[in-house]
């Protein structure tokens, strides 16, 4: 295991950064030796409180600052990210137990996010002339207000990008933020924190608290003006619930059971090489990981054996480099999850093709990347999110049985098509029921557009993060429209009988010239 930069003295300084009073703590597991990493400071609902009104304070000059001094701080951000990337990423392995190039994702993907926001804010947000009921007459302008704090609720599995994603848009368009980070991901989020911290981001504009959701992130919920949740369908939906109680706004990205249709028409060792990225990065412990494959029956047997020999032939381990593929589960919780499903899907009849097994000789939580094969409706893995190593590989004899199978699932989240000819993966790509689909590729494609909105249908949430959508969550529109004088609009009986029939000559004629 390669030498880490991450010291007590650099985590009890970055733990300082969190709003607490308490003085109570959790600790924290390091996934690869399952040790005691450290002793997380937790918050009180009135920390929270507190940390909201010190927010809307700070936020009121933030506002006042305007897109161009915003713009420049951001972007020095994105500058000190890069710089301090391998702090990052030790920090980051540490805390999840994922290798050194998916952690190398999440500070690729923070950086681009921070950039994308800090030199389109502006744009997006720029008050814009719409067409008026009457043109001429009335004069018509649309702008953004920021909607004040915003609350986010960050959990642990990608802790800096998913951090990221939600905070920077919500402060590039004028807002102050407490967020709640997961216990296990709060080192992550405070260090990525400091970046903006040093390059100019007030401290009490963006609160960081932790503890226990049920207390914690309800008074997060109570403070906000506006929520972004990511985490589980179950809790989220609580957090919508609480939420609506008293009208505030949600975002929420919840789970997923996603999957992978593989036609008859790829080159079978190519399609399995890129499969098992989708699958096994971050050991599946990604909200849009791919945990089915439906592949068409003339190439089964071909891909089946090679996504299975090259699941065999990941390298695992607690490295701090980039010498592994894959890395350990992150906490005992989902180990004991992982290993439910698949103890459950054999004791029913699957069969085993690769993986299946925990590895204590590599770590406290290591589990073996597992491919399954024979998996019906009776199993706890067929219809349930397994957050894990695990994918369910079932041969379909069309393209249409390909579509319903992945179609046929209450989550709709993140989807993938693998065929050699784009035209029809294209085709295949707008009949699923997904939030996101990628073509060739299993979730970077989509994940990585930062330009372009991301989010689920049905189980999988409400809302979008990324692109125009991500930020326009975070702003109240206002309509300002003005009599230009020009012509006065009726107001009694006789003015309106003269001129009813002008204004029905104004929409046939705006009809005939297609004018909106």
């Amino acid at each position: 295991m390669a030498a880490s930069t991450l010291t007590q003295p650099l985590v009890s300084d970055l733990v300082g950064d969190l709003t607490t009073t308490t003085g109570d703590t959790v600790p924290v597991i390091a996934p690869f030796t399952g040790e005691v990493l450290h002793n997380l400071p937790t918050a009180s609902a009135q920390d929270v409180t507190d940390a909201a009104a010190a927010a809307r304070i700070a936020q009121k000059s933030w506002q006042a600052a305007g897109f161009a001094h915003r713009r420049a701080v951001l972007l020095k951000a994105h500058d000190l990210l890069l710089e301090r990337r391998e702090e990052l990423l030790d920090i980051l392995q540490t805390e999840s137990g994922k290798t050194r190039g998916q952690a190398f994702e999440e500070v690729f993907q923070s950086a681009s996010v921070t950039r994308y926001y800090a030199l389109s804010a502006r744009g997006v947000l720029r008050t814009r002339y719409r067409r008026s009921g009457i043109p001429t007459v009335v004069r018509t302008r649309v702008g953004y207000k920021p909607k004040g704090v915003i609350g986010i609720i960050t959990p642990w599995n990608y802790p800096i990008a998913l951090s990221i994603m939600d905070v920077i848009p919500a402060l590039a368009a004028g807002n102050a933020v407490v967020q709640k980070a997961d216990n296990q991901g709060a080192l992550s989020i405070l260090s990525s924190r400091r970046a903006f911290i040093e390059a100019g981001v007030p401290a009490a504009l963006w609160a960081v608290v932790a503890g226990d959701g049920n207390v914690v992130g309800n008074a997060v919920v109570d403070v906000a003006d506006y929520v972004a949740f990511t985490g589980s369908s179950a809790t989220g939906i609580r957090v919508g619930e609480r939420a609506m109680a008293t009208l505030t706004g949600a975002s929420l990205e919840l789970g997923g059971k996603n999957p992978l249709i593989v036609l008859d028409d790829v080159k079978p060792s190519t399609a399995a090489a890129n499969a098992v990225y989708s699958v096994f990065s971050s050991m599946g412990q990604l909200c849009v990981s791919i945990e089915r494959i439906y592949v068409a029956r003339s190439v089964a047997d071909e891909f089946t054996a090679e996504f299975a020999a090259r699941t065999q032939a990941l390298s695992q381990g607690p490295a701090l480099d980039y010498t592994t593929d894959v890395g350990s589960l992150t906490s005992a919780a989902q180990l004991e999850r992982v290993q439910k499903h698949v103890d459950d899907a054999v004791k029913k009849g699957a069969t085993v093709l690769a993986g299946g097994r925990a590895r204590p000789d590599l770590g406290p939580f290591f589990f073996e990347p597992t491919v399954l094969t024979g998996v019906t409706e009776a199993m706890e893995c067929f219809s349930h999110e397994t957050f894990g190593p695990v994918v369910a590989i079932t041969v379909v004899d069309s393209e249409e049985e390909a579509i319903a199978a992945a179609n046929a699932s209450e989550f709709g989240l993140n989807a993938s098509v693998f065929s050699g000819s784009i035209s029809r993966a294209r085709r295949v790509a707008d009949r699923l029921e997904a939030g996101s689909v990628n073509i060739n590729e299993g979730y970077r494609a989509s994940f990585g557009s930062v330009d372009a909105p991301q989010g689920g249908m049905k189980q999988s949430g409400l809302g979008r993060r990324n692109g125009p959508e991500g930020i326009l969550r975070y702003v109240e529109a206002r309509t300002v429209a003005e009599a230009t004088g020009i012509l006065t609009l009726p107001r009694t009986g006789p003015e309106w009988s003269r001129l009813s029939g002008v204004m029905l000559f104004l929409l046939r004629a705006l009809k005939g010239l297609r004018r909106r």
